[in-house]
This record gives structure tokens, C-alpha cells and sequence, in this order.
């Protein structure tokens, strides 16, 4: 028998419609028949009991805010009838839990690049990256001058630039973080090697970076500064037609799958999100973990109304104590704002039956599984720790992507419920949360979790899925790389000169 509705905790006093819900029809709950008052769109709630104005609504087991008028059992609710129980800055008591995964050792592997320096990559890329916006134009001109020299890059995974719109007029945190995000680019072990071209008078100057780099491969990094050349193009072009004799060299090799970091990521997501695709990655990345394998979890303002979940599972009280700063930062970043910390749903996520910050926040952090938190990581900073990673980073899909990608990860997994076409400088990854996406997009979408709600156990599909993943890390494209969408996006919160 086909599942219309499905109450996700014992404790919850709404159910979600699995397909379109219609007046008139019954459900049950704790043994007792309800008539439904409403129709209820699919991915949507429905009241299990009689509300009272200023009561909470339990989703998942836990309050996902408080209706503010009387709503009747077998009635639709959403954002209409439903705010926020978020408030500002909160104080915090570490209470440790015990987790218990179970999950044994596979001694899988995936076909990677071993790169000079120990690390891996999942692409062998040749990359062009501007200091600065200034030579966008440039660095495009290159990609398209060698992707034409080497039929399109034959030999290598891709030949991309990553135009920008920063590195000039940017003073103090927002400086320091173009810097960052351009670094981790240049030392990401994706690229086989990297054009660096600067313009020569801009604030990120091509020397300064350079040091601030540190240490780097010189045989597959190399730099450029156009206003210190008489043709810009011909010695671009001559320096990339020598990184791509070194890159055309490099072969994949059986690398443990101990080594793959992936990047947790949700974007347009609906009301089945928090049911399919985000536990279905929450399973991945537990398995994934007990590989002795890396996941990273950011979007911080998603993190709001459930974050006590994710500081219980810290494994030491600093870890805690830098998560508390982590949530309570991004608080305050919203409040210097004089913007409510509470109000993040998108009308893609109310017209997809996610209601609140605290509902979409509950179903987010599904995407970490229940794993300890090993390490908590700045923006912009690298990955040190392996195990699950909390990074800082907004919700903004193409911010978080490249922050992600900028961390050390080797593919973003990035679910949804609506869609979205976007991938950052790594395989972007888009795991549907129902099927009717994937039919309607399949250009965009590259795993459909939504089969979970059609009788195919969860285990069944996570198993489809780490083999999948594995097949990506070992170079089978994802559609932004198959449709060339890839772009980066950095984070920006003060002046510009």
C-alpha cells in the first residue's frame, strides 16, 4: 500500500503528506482516526491534535516553533499560522552523548590522484585563478586558447577559470578572505596544476600572495602578472601548455577510501528533505566516518534551533566551547545587522512545506548523521582533523559551496527539493529529495533520494549511494561538470573603496 502521510517521531504532533492530501480523507495517530478539515499539498503538515494559539509545533521530536492562532486536528499548517520560538544570543550547558555507529570497516577504495605532497585529488584539473576581477577576461581568454589547442582539453579532466569580482578595494576581514578562499583554490589537491594571474596594482598583490600561499608545488603552480608582460596571452599560454605536458603525465591509483572528504550541502529544499535526501546523507557520512573518511558540515544560520544538537555530540568541551562561538558569531553578525537571527526559510522552502527556521534547521544537520564532531573550522580555513568538521559559512548555496570546496573537500553533496543548476570548483553533487524533481530535471539532478518515501528501505539506497560517490571520486562526471556550470562565490561584509 502506497504511503500518503508519514509522522516522522512518536512525539510529533504533525504529520507530513507524502502526496497530495485531500478534505474529507482519514488519517491515524496514537490509535485514533482523524478526518482531515483541509487539503494538504504534498511535503506539507498536517495537525495531529487540537492547537491552541501560543502552543509549539513537534516535528522530528522537537518544537519547530508555536502556532499564533487555534488550529483544528486534520488541518494544513505552515508559515501562516506558524513563528519562530528563535530568539538572539543564548547561553549554552555542554551535555556530552555517547554515540554509537556500529559501522564496520569495508577497506573500500576509489580511483584518485596522489599528488606530490602526500595528498589526494578526486580531478586532475588545470586551473586559471585571478588575484583580482580585473583580469577576468584574461583568464577566461586562456581557458578557451588551450581548451582549443588540446581538443578540449583531452588528456586532463578540465581546463577551467574561476573569474571573480574581488581582490581590490577590499579592506580588512573581507581582504583576508578573498586571500584565504584564493589560496585554498590554488592548493587544492583537484588541480594537477594552476595559473595564479594577477594584474600587478591591486591589493592582493601577486608577490604578497604568493607568500602568503607558504609552501607549494613551483612545478604545477606558477604565476603571472599581466601588467609586467608585453603580451598577456602568449605568455599565459606558454606557461599552461607547460603545466598541461606535466598534468597529461598523471594516472589515477587505488587510494583508501579513509582519504575522500566530502562537503554536506542543502539548498532549495522542501518539505521532504528532512525525511529523504538529508538522513540519506546523514547515513553516507557516518559510513564515510567509519571509514576513517572526512565530512564537513556549514550554512551556520541553518544550524539555528538545533544546534544543542550538534554541541552534545563534541567530543571534548573546547570543541564545544569553539561551536558555541561558531553559532553565537553568526548571531551576532545577523543582530549588528538589526536583522532577526530566525527569518531564513526562502519562499522556495514555504512553498515546499518548511515553515520555520527551527523545521528547516531540524531537517538540515540530518546531513551530518550522528557522529561526534571532531573539529570546528573558520572560513577559509583548511581541514586538520578528519572525522565531522563544522565549518563557518552562511547559507547562501554559492557562498557555502565554496567554502566547502576552499576546506579541502573533493565533492560537495548538495541536496534539494527544487533544484538548482550551480556547482562550485569541485563535482557538485545534487541528491533530489523526490522523485518528481528528478524526472522533471535530470540534467540537474544526479541521485534521487526521493525513492526512500516509495518503499525502497533507506539501507537499500544509502548502499546505491556510497557506490555512486565512489564512482564520482574515481572521475565519472556529475552535471555541472558535464554542463561546465562552475563558479565561486566569496564572502563579502564590509565596505568596498
Amino acid at each position: 500500500m502506497k504511503t500518503t502521510y508519514l509522522r516522522i517521531n512518536p512525539a510529533d504532533n504533525v504529520a507530513v503528506a507524502i502526496s497530495p492530501l485531500h478534505a474529507g480523507e482519514t488519517i491515524e495517530a496514537d490509535g485514533r482516526v482523524i478526518t482531515l478539515r483541509t487539503d494538504v499539498p504534498a511535503g506539507h503538515k498536517v495537525t495531529l491534535k487540537n492547537f491552541q494559539a501560543g502552543e509549539n509545533i513537534i516535528k522530528y521530536g522537537y518544537p519547530i516553533g508555536h502556532v499564533t492562532v487555534d488550529v483544528p486536528e486534520g488541518t494544513w499548517v505552515s508559515e501562516k499560522e506558524i513563528k519562530t520560538n528563535l530568539a538572539g544570543l543564548l547561553d549554552y550547558t555542554y551535555q556530552p552523548v555517547e554515540v554509537h555507529t556500529d559501522i564496520p570497516m569495508e577497506h573500500r577504495t576509489f580511483k584518485g590522484y596522489r599528488r606530490r605532497n602526500g595528498d589526494v585529488g578526486v580531478r586532475n584539473e588545470i586551473w586559471i585563478i585571478p588575484t583580482v576581477g580585473c583580469v577576468n577576461g584574461i583568464v577566461n581568454q586562456l581557458a578557451e586558447g588551450l581548451r582549443r589547442e588540446t581538443d578540449g582539453g583531452k588528456g586532463v579532466d578540465a581546463i577551467v577559470a574561476f573569474p571573480h569580482n574581488y581582490g581590490c578595494s577590499q579592506l580588512g576581514e573581507d581582504h583576508e578572505n578573498t586571500k584565504k578562499i584564493l589560496r585554498d583554490m590554488v592548493l587544492h589537491p583537484n588541480a594537477g596544476a594552476v595559473l595564479v594571474v594577477g594584474l600587478g596594482c591591486e591589493n592582493n598583490q601577486p608577490d604578497v600572495f604568493r607568500e602568503f600561499i607558504g609552501s607549494y608545488d613551483k612545478d604545477r603552480i606558477r604565476f603571472m602578472v599581466a601588467q609586467k608582460v608585453d603580451d598577456e596571452y602568449e605568455e599565459g599560454m606558454r606557461i599552461l601548455r607547460e603545466l598541461y605536458a606535466k598534468c597529461c603525465q598523471d594516472e589515477r591509483t587505488d587510494v583508501p577510501l579513509s582519504e575522500l572528504r566530502v562537503g554536506l550541502k542543502c539548498g532549495g529544499s522542501d518539505g521532504f528533505s528532512g525525511i529523504t535526501a538529508n538522513p540519506l546523507l546523514g547515513m553516507f557520512s557516518d559510513y564515510l566516518i567509519a571509514q576513517g573518511g572526512t565530512s564537513v558540515l556549514t550554512e551556520v544560520p541553518e544550524m539555528f534551533g538545533a544546534e544543542t544538537i550538534l554541541m552534545n555530540r563534541c567530543r571534548t568541551t573546547e570543541l564545544f566551547n569553539q561551536t558555541v562561538s561558531l553559532i553565537n558569531d553568526f548571531k551576532e553578525y545577523f543582530l549588528s545587522h538589526g536583522e532577526p537571527v530566525g527569518e531564513n526559510p526562502s519562499p522556495g522552502n514555504k512553498a515546499g512545506g518548511i515553515s520555520t527556521l527551527e523545521e528547516k534547521a531540524l531537517g538540515c544537520t540530518q546531513k551530518c548523521g550522528k557522529s561526534y564532531v571532531s573539529g570546528v573550522m573558520a572560513y577559509g580555513e583548511r581541514l586538520r582533523t578528519k572525522g565531522l568538521n563544522l565549518l563557518s559559512a552562511p547559507g547562501n548555496d554559492l557562498v557555502a559551496a565554496t567554502a566547502l570546496a576552499s576546506s579541502g573537500c573533493h565533492i560537495v553533496l548538495f541536496t534539494t527539493g527544487r533544484g538548482t543548476p550551480f556547482g562550485t570548483f569541485v563535482p557538485t553533487m545534487k541528491i533530489s529529495t523526490n522523485s518528481n524533481l528528478a524526472a522533471h530535471k535530470p540534467g540537474w539532478i544526479d541521485f534521487n533520494a526521493g525513492v526512500i518515501v516509495e518503499n525502497e528501505p533507506m539501507e537499500t539506497t544509502c548502499r546505491r549511494f556510497i557506490d555512486y560517490v565512489i564512482q564520482v571520486a574515481s572521475g565519472e562526471p556529475v552535471n555541472n561538470e558535464k554542463k561546465n556550470y562552475r563558479e565561486i562565490a566569496i564572502f563579502k561584509n564590509g565596505v568596498t573603496l
